[in-house]
């Protein structure tokens, strides 16, 4: 997904105008419209912590998408043989655990499709449901309502026009639903409801869940009595293993039946046809049953004030208006589409996974790592409220980041996991307990006084560690990274690398800014903080006669000369570029070098194989060294490429570190 092209934008492009931007107009401009299903990206609403993917009706009629939230997490039944006791023992700071304890923890908790939503198609005469298909449909037309974050779905079944609305809560996990056509009164439509199996088995995309496993989990039906205050009409409760989720529904009359005792699928029809409207919506069942929804108008008005006031009051970026470039449309259409995904996919109460609430790579849990580039994005376009929310997650994880660093050779401070769950606990593996890059990223400064007390305790934990992990190598006279330590690209091997560079820089920067936001509040600073940072080891450069290396920064110290030509260096993450770009010039940094650098990374690094956010790390770099139109080059890259609804294309590369997988969460032994 497009999830930090927009931060990019910010420092490879500028608009000169003193008059207003038409947002509206720049807005509903990229309007997404559809006349046929996507068969790998739905079409989204949502708020951030809930997320309602839909296929041309503006359902799931025809394709599962998920109904994905950021509280809707499951375990799995324990491995045969094995008792809690056996996971409570897992503390997240070692990868030798038993296979079948490890790849238990690597998929616990994962994160659950909480059901399928879609339009029914019946023969009035007695013969039940039949078989549609979308290819039976005519007149398609979908559009997407950016402005207001609603869609509207159009087709004609049989001569009859059916037109769909769908918009989400902005403050709960619902989604309310317009339905109008004259199908309902010849008895040939309905709506179902139907619950997919979850587990942590596979990863899952873009569809979450199975329907053909019913006998794993169970659904029970619950009508209630609306002549009260209440307004919900029936609940489901969903049980998978020993977790339980419920669907409230409210809105117009209708009646509810289950297909079949042995089927987790239910058929709605309304009482009065012509015009069906719909509020469904999801909870875990630790919440107080629900007895009232919103009303679809209401929903439908709280959506479009949320919306508007999010275009409004953020901040925005005009390239198009006066532009000659013919690249500026697309541009535009990035720019716009992507604030949309943010918004519905990373704007929730902590880290979004990687693919958002779209699907469910790596079982649903976030990598901290990429907190930079999920949410950074947000302070820049003036959200500091959705950024803040998510800042909650460093104060709920510092426990055990603290614990962690504790068992891992008794550093002090927070060391803050990389691939994890919602409690904070790090996922098994080698590269998630030796991965490095994630640790300085809350020490990007902030100006308010109150928010730097406020978080001065994270601070504190973060460079505490940074200081305590950095080995004083007496025969040298600095202090190294590593090894073990993996880098950024996770393609090194660990117990060779030492002090890489991107880290350096990273490790430098952040030490700097933890002591000048201690100072700003006058607080104490401990003095290895300074020790440390004025003495950390030297980037690594090629030395005379090391060939294309020679004069350039390294990857890390003491790696081949030749990397530059090895293909297992350069076929992912060129975080060399990292050292400016991502981060501003650091103390030591050679800004010629660091130019000639990222030139030889230009020429050398496999771009077929970047993926994600390399491109737009590419683009900082550029538009940092003062070359903006290879900025612009990098952003709108043949092979960075996004669909109509601005979610990116799948290319090998994705592909590729899906296939991964196995390797991030690979259990060794010892």
């Amino acid at each position: 997904m497009l999830y930090i092209l927009t931060s990019v934008v910010f420092l490879s492009l500028s608009t000169i105008s003193n008059a207003l931007i038409d947002r509206h107009a720049l807005v509903t401009r990229f309007n997404p419209s559809r006349n046929a299903s996507s068969s790998v990206t739905p079409m989204q609403v949502g708020n951030g912590n809930f997320a309602f993917g839909a296929d041309v009706t503006g359902l799931q009629t025809f394709l599962p998408y998920g109904i994905l939230t950021s509280w809707g997490w499951k375990n799995d039944s324990l491995p045969p043989g094995k008792i809690q006791a056996d996971i409570d023992d897992y503390k997240g700071a070692s990868w030798g655990l038993p296979r079948a304890t490890g790849a238990w923890l690597i998929a616990n908790p994962n994160r659950v499709n909480l059901g399928r939503v879609g339009l029914l198609f019946l023969d009035p005469d007695g013969g039940g449901v039949r078989n549609v298909t979308e290819e039976d449909l005519q007149e398609k037309r979908q559009t997407l309502d950016l402005w207001t974050g609603k869609i509207t779905s159009r087709f004609v079944f049989e001569g009859a026009e059916v037109i769909v609305t769908t918009v989400s809560s902005q403050t709960s996990s619902a989604v309310a639903i317009t339905l109008s056509s004259t199908l309902f009164s010849q008895g040939k439509l309905g709506l179902f409801l139907d619950f997919p199996w979850s587990d942590g088995a596979y990863f899952s995309a873009p569809f979450v869940g199975r329907y053909d496993v019913p006998e794993r989990h169970t659904t029970t039906l619950e009508l209630s009595n609306t002549s009260g205050r209440g307004n919900v009409r029936a609940r489901i409760a969903h049980t998978l293993d020993s977790s339980t989720f419920h669907t409230s529904i409210a809105g117009s009359p209708f009646s509810i039946t289950r297909d079949s005792p042995a089927a987790h699928r239910y058929t709605l029809l309304p009482e009065h046809p012509s015009k069906f409207q719909v509020v469904i919506n999801f909870t875990p069942s630790a919440l107080p049953s629900i007895t009232r929804l919103p009303s679809v108008s209401s929903m439908t008005s709280q959506s479009d004030k949320a919306w508007i006031e999010y275009w409004e009051k953020s901040g925005f970026v005009d390239v198009l208006t006066r532009s000659t470039n013919e690249r500026a449309e697309e541009m535009q259409r990035r720019i716009v589409l992507s604030r949309y995904l943010v918004r519905v996919n990373a704007a929730g109460d902590g880290p979004p996974q990687e693919s958002g609430l779209v699907n469910n790579g790596w079982y649903g849990k976030f990598h901290m790592e990429m907190y930079f580039w999920h949410l950074a994005h947000f302070a820049l376009w003036s959200n500091p409220s959705i950024l803040s929310s998510a800042h909650n997650t460093y104060a709920s994880f510092l426990p055990s980041s603290l614990s962690r660093a504790q068992i891992q050779q008794g550093f002090s401070g927070a060391r803050w996991p990389k691939m994890t769950d919602p409690s904070g606990r790090s996922t098994p593996g080698e590269i998630n307990n030796l991965l490095l890059w994630q640790q300085p990223h809350r020490s990007w400064k902030e100006q308010e006084p109150a928010v730097r007390r406020k978080w001065a305790p994270i601070i504190r934990a973060t460079a505490d560690f940074m200081a305590s992990f950095a080995f004083y190598n007496a025969s040298t006279g600095v202090y190294d990274l590593g090894p073990p330590v993996h880098v950024v690209s996770e393609d090194t091997a660990p117990n060779n690398t030492r002090n890489p560079a991107f880290e350096l820089a990273y490790w430098r920067f952040g030490l700097s800014n933890a002591r000048d936001w201690l100072h700003s509040i006058n607080e104490t600073v401990p003095p290895l903080w300074q020790e440390v940072e004025e003495n950390l080891a030297p980037l690594p450069v090629g030395k005379v006669g090391d060939g294309e290396s020679e004069g350039l920064y390294m990857v890390y110290e003491g790696i081949e000369s030749d990397f530059w030509d090895l293909e297992r260096y350069t076929n992912d993450h060129p975080a060399l570029v990292g050292l400016v770009g991502w981060l501003p010039p650091t103390e030591g940094l050679n800004l010629t070098r660091a130019r000639l650098t990222a030139d030889k990374v230009w020429a050398k690094w496999n771009i077929s194989n970047c993926w994600g956010w390399d491109f737009p790390m590419l683009a900082l770099n550029a538009a940092r060294t003062s070359q903006p139109v290879q900025a612009v080059d990098f952003l709108l890259h043949p092979l960075f490429r996004f669909d109509d609804v601005g979610m990116r294309s799948a290319t090998c590369a994705c592909l590729r570190h899906i296939s991964r997988a196995l390797d991030h969460s690979s259990m060794r032994s010892g």
